[in-house]
């Protein structure tokens, strides 16, 4: 009997061993992952303790400071010259003069490196259209649209009525393949990025939705549009209540339309954003929020528990278009066959924008990299320097 005790009380004692070893354990996960809390404090981590090489770490940043783009600091000056041979190429919207050479590296949630003015509220262009994005996920996870059937099932507003427009689906707009035919905003569609003969734009001939892929900011800003009348409500005010409040983003950011944007919701005007800065106007932000937003699209929607955007709508997100392979939803650059960056694995994506503004996602190193006005021929190069110091 005495035995038996003692073979029991062994036992016990090994059985809160491994009890007590799988609470460490369960603690010490939790710790390898962070979500940083509102407000501007960011725990951040040496290289050494989130097993990167800081020589190799320091020697990418100096190259990101060095590779800073020659686009003018007037932005409204580079505007101008970048879009020079465009008819209808009038700014409509607000402009300001960008920042430094600006960027931050996170691992596990923390803060690694960081350089330039993270603080500061800047234009971002196209990445707006991963914000607009998301804001249609929103609407999606909510019931309110299927983004496989025509968008004039729920818009009654004339854009959707002629024969051309008529099958176009969220889907369509969404991954640039809508081939939506109007004006919107004293924009035509066909006065973006046009192609064919000079002064005969116009007569290019448009194909079937869904069958072409057309990187195209008057079909975004159709996109805007239409989702702000199923939403009934400013896209910025739900932008900002269901994914950068939950997210603990600052209060500094600004998504802008134009000034014949105003439309009547409900009986009172709101503004209908913009997808990019193209003619001026959309997404003001600093490059923390920025990289908030890159942590919450690495994991999948969720934010420390919560899932912000469904599995579903990351998964939409990160499929590859037919016309398209290196694009996902708007403006999710999907990294297919190692195409758009030769260093970095199949699975990293990048939000993008003009700039270059861009919000790097590396699930297979759990990496987050912003990086503002970087010369877009070096980012490659910076990438592979950053994913060179990683062990």
């Amino acid at each position: 009997m005495k035995a038996l005790t003692d073979f029991s009380k062994a036992g016990l004692s090994i059985l809160l061993f491994l009890l007590s070893m799988g609470v460490a354990a369960t603690q010490s996960n939790a710790q390898q992952y962070y979500f940083p809390e509102y407000g501007f404090e960011w725990t951040e981590r040496s290289p050494e303790e989130l097993n990167i090489d800081a020589d190799r770490l320091e020697n990418a940043v100096d190259f990101a400071i060095n590779a800073e783009s020659d686009i003018p600091e007037d932005l409204e000056l580079y505007i101008s010259q970048a879009f020079a041979g465009e008819p209808h190429n009038e700014i409509i919207g607000p402009v300001q003069d960008r920042g430094p050479a600006t960027g931050i590296i996170i691992r596990n949630g923390y803060i690694v490196a960081e350089w330039g003015d993270p603080y500061r509220v800047d234009m971002t262009f196209s990445v707006t259209k991963s914000f607009l994005s998301a804001t249609v996920g929103i609407a999606y996870d909510q019931g309110l649209i299927d983004i496989h059937n025509p968008v004039r099932y729920y818009v009654q507003d004339g854009g959707f009525d002629s024969e051309q427009n008529r099958q176009v689906t969220w889907d369509h707009l969404l991954r640039m393949t809508s081939e939506w035919e109007g004006t919107l905003f004293d924009k035509p569609d066909w006065a973006d990025r046009p192609v064919g003969e000079t002064g005969k734009y116009h007569e290019r001939e448009l194909q079937e939705p869904g069958s072409h892929w057309k990187y195209n900011d008057v079909r975004v800003n159709r996109l805007a549009l239409s989702l702000l009348r199923v939403m009934r409500e400013p896209l910025p005010v739900v932008l900002r209540r269901e994914v950068m409040d939950p997210i603990g983003a600052s209060r500094s950011w600004e998504w802008h339309g134009y000034h014949n944007s105003w439309v009547t919701v409900d009986g009172l005007d709101v503004q209908s954003v913009s997808g990019g800065g193209h003619w001026g106007g959309g997404m003001f932000i600093n490059a923390r929020d920025m990289a908030r937003f890159g942590l919450l699209t690495l994991n999948r929607g969720n934010w420390d528990g919560e899932q912000i955007l469904s599995e579903e709508w990351i998964e939409y997100s990160l499929t590859p278009t037919d016309q398209q392979e290196t694009f996902g939803f708007m403006n999710w650059f999907l990294n297919t066959d190692r195409e758009l960056l030769s260093s970095a694995s199949e699975s990293a994506f990048y939000h993008a924008g003009a700039g270059s503004n861009i919000i790097y996602a590396d699930p297979e190193h759990d990496l987050v990299i912003v990086t503002r006005w970087i010369d877009r021929d070096h980012l490659n190069e910076f990438v592979g320097k950053v994913l060179d110091s990683v062990e």
